[in-house]
Parts: structure tokens; C-alpha cells; sequence
């Protein structure tokens, strides 16, 4: 709906235990296990929950050994799902795998890299990663919220971070762990003005009754996590069909990837397809959305623009970027020639530049599987940092 400037727009987020959370986590647990001994380990590892089975395939070339059974047990475990009763078992659940090495002809384009001079010319450079694959990846950052996030996959992530706080700590004791929130924001002449509605799914116990779960879950989640002055005549649809009991891997089968928009800006801005968990930071489309939302937040918080979207293109075995494209939706200070060529200036965009200025090799992975890969204030996490803000602001002559 877009009249008199009022626009509606729609993000969600899903808990820990919703199927799709639980096979990332699981292939993100497996990554940081093999990171933690291996850190030039290859890794892609695809996970599928269903009904009492976890299915592990992929491929991974380490010269450590991860007991892939142990890690998803021990991970479904820590979701929740520890009692039959919730139709799945960390303890009891079938764990399968089917595992290859990472294919030679892949290996080759990422152990040396290709640098196009001119023509048909090609030189090749040693010791410098290659991209894992071709792909285009976008970042994006805007001034909406104190994390430079989009307010609607802001507050949605927030909301089911708070679900499964509510859960854990056994303020609502008859929560199970499967559940999902979504936030509609009115905007009004491109600014947040309200909140429409705001839509919880939340996995219960059979004997709860509705009208207490909807009346505590909007005490003790929306009302603790939205302010107050965002809702006005604010519409809530909790439990909506009215029952939510079979939940997590027994109501839906899960897979590693399947929320990639929730992984990142809410559909607020474009995604370039490739999902992150369960893949080494040699696969740009996990590497360069992380460098490419450090770009663009440092940009933001450099006051350069309000909002800022970056593209970046890779071909497999090649090192630089095949394009560098910048998007400010006319909200920018300066020319947006020249934020790019700021961009190209301060930022190494090559994947082993990436690997090792956002200290990608180590063991943080599984942390991010849930609850968003950006705008995370509750972790330290290298590409959310805005360290280069005040650099871009002199080059851009911003300041004195």
C-alpha cells in the first residue's frame, strides 16, 4: 500500500527451534568444530531435520576429525529438544551422514587465484584465495536503528530472541522451542512512524489454554522488547490458528538455507541467493555479505548516506571482485561516484584479504545460525564494527 507516502512493509524471524534454524546451527556447529582444529579447512555442510533423523551431507576436505553425530545430538540438544514428547530428541533422533571431500576441480579456482589483466591475458597469483565460486552478494546498512538494521527484521529478530528467553528461563513454562515472529512497520514519508501489526507463533504444551498464552506473550515478550510509543492501534496475532503444538522437525521438515532472508536484512534489501551456514569463509557468498555489510554500516555511520546497498560480483578462482556497485536510494551526501571509489580505496574486497581482516578462520559461527548474521549487539562480531567511519568521513571532507 503506498498512498499520501504511508507505506506498510513486512519482516520475520524464527526462533532457534523453528526446522530450517535447527539444520543451520547443525552445519554451523559442525564448521566451527573443524575451524577450532583446522582453520584451512574446507567446509560445505548441508543438514535436513525430519521426524526422529538428521541427515548430514556435503563436503568437507580437514585434516582434523569432527564427530558429526555427536556435534548435531549435542545441538539439538541445546536448542531444547530433549524429550520425546516434543516429537523430536537430541538423544534418540537418527543422525545419518554422506560426506565427500571438496571436489578437486573447485579446489584448484580456490587455492590459486587468477588476476584478468587484459584480453585473454591472464597472471596468475599465488598464495591468494580465489572465490569459492561465482556469485553476487549484497550488504546493506541504514540509519533506522542505533545497529544501523531495517526497524522491522530488527524488532522481529528481537521478538523471537525474547521467545526463546522466556522459554528458557521458564517465565512462560509451557513454551517448547519451535516459534516465529513478524513485524509490519508503517513508514511515512520514508521514516518509521508505528507498528502495524505484529504476528508470534509460538509452540506450546497441549493443556495451555490460548487466552492465557496470548495474554502472557504479549505481556511478557511484545511489551518488554517493543516501545511503547511505536504501538498505536498496533494489531496482534498470536497463535492465530489457535493451536500450536507439533512443532520444530516433527510439524516441518527443515534445511540448511532456507531462510536466507531472515539471515539478512528482512527483504528490506536484495539478496544475492546464496545461503551462509555450514560453509567455510572460502565461499564469498558467506565471506564477502559479511565484508559487504561492514562496507556499507561504515558508510552509514560515516553519515555518507542514510541508506547504502553494495553489490559485489565474483568469478570462481578470481580474486577481484568483477564489479563494485553502490546504491544510496538518493539519500547520499556526496556523489555515489565517489563513495565507490571511497569504497575501492579503503576496502580490500579480495576473499583472502576478507578471511583475514574479518578474522574468519575461527570457531564464531554457530552463534550467528539463529537471530540474524547482522545487527547482533549482543556479540562481537568483526563486520558490525564501524571503525573505518571516521576515515571515509575526512577522505569524503565531511569534517575539518
Amino acid at each position: 500500500m503506498n498512498r499520501n507516502g504511508v507505506v506498510l512493509f513486512t519482516s520475520e524471524s524464527v526462533t532457534e527451534g523453528h526446522p530450517d534454524k535447527v539444520s543451520d546451527q547443525i552445519s554451523d556447529a559442525i564448521l566451527d568444530a573443524i575451524m577450532a582444529e583446522d582453520p584451512q579447512g574446507r567446509v560445505a555442510a548441508e543438514t535436513l531435520v525430519t521426524t526422529g533423523l538428521v541427515l548430514v551431507s556435503g563436503e568437507i576436505t580437514t585434516q582434523c576429525y569432527a564427530d558429526i553425530p555427536r556435534i548435531a545430538r549435542e545441538t539439538v540438544k541445546e536448542i531444547g529438544y530433549t524429550r520425546a514428547k516434543y516429537g523430536f530428541d537430541g538423544d534418540t533422533c537418527s543422525v545419518l551422514t554422506s560426506i565427500d571431500e571438496q571436489s578437486p576441480d573447485i579446489a584448484l579456482g580456490v587455492n590459486k587465484s587468477w588476476e584478468i589483466k587484459s584480453g585473454e591475458e591472464k597472471e596468475e597469483i599465488y598464495n591468494t584465495t580465489g572465490a569459492g565460486d561465482q556469485g553476487i552478494i549484497f550488504g546493506f546498512a541504514c540509519n533506522e536503528t542505533p545497529e544501523l538494521m531495517p526497524l522491522p527484521i530488527a524488532l522481529a529478530h528481537k521478538l523471537s530472541l525474547r521467545l526463546a528467553a522466556v522459554r528458557k528461563e521458564k517465565i512462560v513454562s509451557y513454551l517448547r522451542p519451535d516459534g516465529k515472529s513478524q513485524v509490519t512497520v508503517e513508514y511515512r514519508n520514508g521514516k518509521p512512524s508505528r507498528i502495524s501489526s505484529i504476528v508470534l507463533a509460538a509452540q506450546h504444551s497441549d493443556e495451555i489454554s490460548l487466552e492465557r498464552l496470548r495474554k502472557e506473550l504479549e505481556e511478557v515478550v511484545i511489551k518488554e522488547i517493543v516501545p511503547r510509543e511505536l504501538l498505536d492501534g498496533t494489531k496482534y496475532y498470536i497463535n492465530a490458528t489457535g493451536r500450536f503444538v507439533v512443532g520444530g522437525p516433527q510439524g516441518d521438515t527443515g534445511l540448511t538455507g532456507r531462510k536466507i532472508i531472515v539471515d539478512t536484512y528482512g527483504g528490506y534489501s536484495r539478496h544475492g541467493g546464496g545461503c551462509f551456514s555450514g560453509k567455510d569463509p572460502t565461499k564469498v557468498d558467506r565471506s564477502a555479505s559479511y565484508m559487504a555489510r561492514y562496507v556499507a554500516k561504515n558508510i552509514v555511520a560515516a553519515e555518507l548516506a542514510d541508506k547504502c546497498e553494495l553489490e559485489l560480483a565474483y568469478a570462481i578462482g578470481v580474486a577481484r571482485p568483477l564489479s563494485v556497485f553502490v546504491e544510496t536510494f538518493g539519500t547520499e551526501k556526496i556523489a555515489v561516484e565517489k563513495i565507490e571509489q571511497l569504497v575501492c580505496d579503503n576496502f580490500d574486497l579480495r576473499p583472502a584479504a576478507i578471511i583475514d581482516y574479518l578474522k574468519l578462520r575461527r570457531p564464531i559461527y554457530k552463534q550467528i545460525a539463529a537471530y540474524g548474521h547482522f545487527g547482533r549487539e549482543d556479540l562481537e562480531l568483526p563486520w558490525e564494527k564501524t571503525d573505518k567511519a571516521e576515515t571515509l568521513r575526512k577522505q569524503a571532507g565531511l569534517t575539518s
